[in-house]
């Protein structure tokens, strides 16, 4: 009865999400009401529960985790932006060609995500897109290969994505064979979808937005390029704070975000205060949807209570009893993520597979680094990249199924069939 009433309020949670054009309700408002019913539902029909309380506080311990990095990330990138410092890339793009700004924007996004992560390289490229195209339709077709491309590069490397993270630290995969075996398949992921993005495109010159919105001699050359060069320096930071540390990446990103805050301080600090709010990380922190992070707070509950009622679990025993061969298991996982979030999945992988039988660098081990990496973009909420788009850039659930998910798949395939036949 549990489980039902879960999987019910999970399916009717996930419709008013994906219909929210229609109903008119914020998909925020839907997530959190399913986030929280899931986890009460849990509560009433579990006798432990003392259990569950626990459960929900680490649950949410990983889901802060995420929501703070989240916000961290987003206050530095629009930190940069209220100093103009996106113009410095804006004027080294010299292409006007529609087609030939596709494949510059997601080739820079597939590799920056493997150095970043996909998460902070989708907010980063999506700011940029706002700043380089004015259309917007256009720029939700450049959204989709953005949230495409940040899956696929977070894939093949072990910074680049949670669950390749989740895979290095638990001694599942190394970081040098990660990178040599998927590279290849993750590119393909890329190229397929790429290629045929560009028959959407009418070959001509975009509609540019106009320079800045800001007027430029209110931000000296120095100040524009001292933020752009921290911010992006804070960013890059994260990823090998992490690496030395072993502290969760939200760590490094507050960091990051407080030596910025007090960068921003003393280089404004003999301004007035009408031209100083502007340009300081409080008004940045105004400027952030709040209910992006709100939507991905209801999300990760939801997902989390399925977790820990053990219902992934299931379907994952499901799956692999059921299904004829290992690669064809892994696919559907991979498929899964797109619906549910990877990290619980590859959590749930872990504790199916001991190392015992599937030793460090085993052929499952790094099928299931792609498959729940590239997975997730084809559905926009299958990743934190998608949602992280959708909420910038308002993109609908329907416009993305109808135009990104089917060549997303197609990606997702040939990138899989490049890795059974390579190994």
């Amino acid at each position: 009865m549990q489980n039902m009433l879960l999987i019910l309020i999970f399916i009717i949670g996930y419709s008013a999400i994906v219909t929210e054009h229609k109903i008119r309700i914020n998909k925020a408002a839907s997530a959190l009401i399913a986030g929280a019913l899931t986890w009460t539902i849990f509560i009433l029909f579990n006798p432990a529960k003392d259990t569950v309380n626990e459960a929900i506080k680490t649950n949410m311990a990983d889901i802060a985790g995420i929501l703070f990095f989240l916000m961290g990330a987003m206050t530095i990138v629009e930190l940069i932006d209220s100093h103009d410092g996106f113009d410095i890339i804006i004027r080294r793009i010299r292409s006007k060609s529609n087609r030939k700004l596709l494949w510059i924007i997601s080739l820079t996004t597939f590799l920056l995500s493997a150095v970043l992560d996909n998460l902070t390289t989708t907010i980063l490229m999506v700011s940029l897109t706002r700043k380089l195209i004015s259309n917007e339709r256009d720029r939700w077709l450049y959204t989709g290969a953005i949230i495409i491309a940040a899956n696929a590069g977070g894939a093949w490397s072990p910074m680049g994505d949670v669950t390749t993270t989740m895979l290095w630290t638990g001694q599942q995969i190394s970081p040098l064979n990660i990178i040599l075996k998927l590279f290849l398949p993750s590119l393909t992921n890329v190229l397929v979808p790429l290629i045929i993005m560009n028959f959407f495109l009418k070959s001509g010159k975009l509609a540019q937005q106009s320079r800045s919105v800001k007027a430029l001699n209110d931000i000296y050359p120095f100040e524009k390029n001292l933020i752009f060069l921290s911010g992006m320096l804070s960013l890059l930071f994260v990823p090998f704070f992490k690496a030395i540390t072993g502290l969760p990446p939200f760590v490094g990103m507050l960091l990051s975000l407080g030596f910025m805050w007090g960068l921003t301080e003393i280089l404004h600090r003999r301004k007035h205060d009408k031209e100083k709010d502007p340009l300081s990380v409080v008004h940045a922190l105004r400027q952030i949807d709040t209910s992006t992070i709100l939507f991905f707070l209801g999300i990760l509950l939801c997902i989390s209570a399925l977790k820990s009622s053990g219902i992934l679990l299931i379907c994952a025993n499901y799956l692999t009893s059921t299904l004829p061969n290992q690669s064809t298991t892994i696919l559907i996982i991979g498929l899964f993520s797109a619906i549910i979030d990877n990290v619980p999945l590859v959590a749930a992988v872990q504790g199916m597979y001991p190392l015992s039988a599937f030793p460090t660098d085993h052929y499952l081990w790094e099928f299931i680094a792609y498959a729940t990496g590239t997975g997730g973009s084809i559905l926009i909420i299958g990743s934190a990249a998608g949602i992280a788009a959708m909420g910038m850039e308002k993109i609908t659930f329907y416009w993305y199924l109808k135009r990104i998910s089917f060549i997303a798949l197609l990606g997702y395939l040939a990138g899989g069939f490049v890795y059974i036949i390579m190994f």
